[in-house]
């Protein structure tokens, strides 16, 4: 017996006649005629090589051989399974136990993380989040193989994800409580004069988005200290009089430490992109996760 054969309608063929051991009546419960009913019999006794069912001695039905009734719990079995694979997987965030992988650079996560966490102790209790560093060379085959749920960046990625927007993001400059300086508005000529904190993703770099801004204008800044890693930045600031440019948002975590000021010069807005792959788009639980972060987002946007 080849396997493809053997169709649901075939199934729900023997089914049927076993259940009701009647011809006319299998036929009616099926919605079919009888002649449709019998033809699927003979295909079921051609595949088994037997005859499944037997005239009854009293001419008004049918008998099954004993090879139907070992089929008939493996055949209900089968019939149940293949109904769900037509049903939706249930995704309950209360219950669940599902771990999700995100993929963000530090920036983005010290804004969303915390809000997320919140988010996710009271309605998935449960649930447990993985927070990665993104890896640009394995970030399409992580996407694509599942084990990266969500990527959360700036600038743009694979035409091949889905995408949505979840804020701007503007920038800053920090400086350190008692600032010699004092809380005025900052000058240009201040600001160029003044040390600055850098970070430097791949590390030891000393010029960026700020200096190609400041080179447009002729203008320089004094970079003198490069660090790899956001946190450290305003620890650093916190604790020296270099100066900081940096996200709002980001910076306004460590408000009790520093002050906040608008730049002497115009910068252009960052924008933060939640990414995820189309294989996800229909997953229940995917969904709840994304909304969880459409929340979060929606709350930074709010600051």
């Amino acid at each position: 017996m080849s396997e493809p054969d053997l169709d649901i309608g075939l199934l729900r063929a023997f089914a049927a006649l076993y259940a009701q051991r009647n011809v006319t009546r299998a036929a009616e419960q099926l919605g079919i005629g009888q002649p449709a009913l019998s033809a699927r019999l003979t295909r079921l006794r051609t595949l088994f090589g037997e005859m499944l069912f037997t005239p009854s001695s009293t001419g008004r039905g049918v008998v099954p051989t004993a090879r139907a009734d070992q089929l008939d719990p493996l055949v209900r079995d089968l019939i149940t399974r293949l109904h769900r694979l037509g049903e939706p997987v249930a995704f309950d965030p209360t219950t669940s136990e599902r771990t999700f992988r995100l993929a963000l650079y530090e920036n983005p996560a010290v804004m969303l993380i915390p809000d997320l966490v919140r988010r996710l102790q009271s309605t998935g209790p449960n649930i447990r989040i993985a927070v990665v560093a993104p890896d640009p060379e394995r970030m399409s085959e992580g996407m694509e193989d599942g084990s990266i749920d969500m990527f959360v960046g700036s600038g743009r990625a694979s035409s091949l994800w889905l995408s949505r927007t979840l804020f701007e993001e503007h920038f800053v400059v920090a400086q350190r409580a008692g600032h010699p300086r004092g809380r005025g508005p900052l000058s240009l000529d201040e600001f160029c004069a003044l040390d600055h904190v850098l970070i430097s993703a791949e590390g030891g770099g000393f010029s960026g988005l700020v200096d190609d801004t400041l080179a447009m204008m002729n203008r320089r800044r004094r970079v003198t200290v490069s660090v790899q890693t956001y946190a450290l930045a305003p620890l650093v600031v916190a604790n020296s009089d270099c100066l900081c440019t940096l996200p709002r948002r980001f910076l306004a975590k460590y408000a009790a430490a520093i002050e906040i000021m608008e730049p002497p010069f115009a910068l252009d807005a960052m924008g933060l992109t939640a990414f995820w792959h189309p294989r996800h788009q229909d997953d229940e639980g995917h969904g709840w996760l994304r909304g969880q972060i459409f929340a979060a987002a929606q709350e930074q946007g709010r600051s």
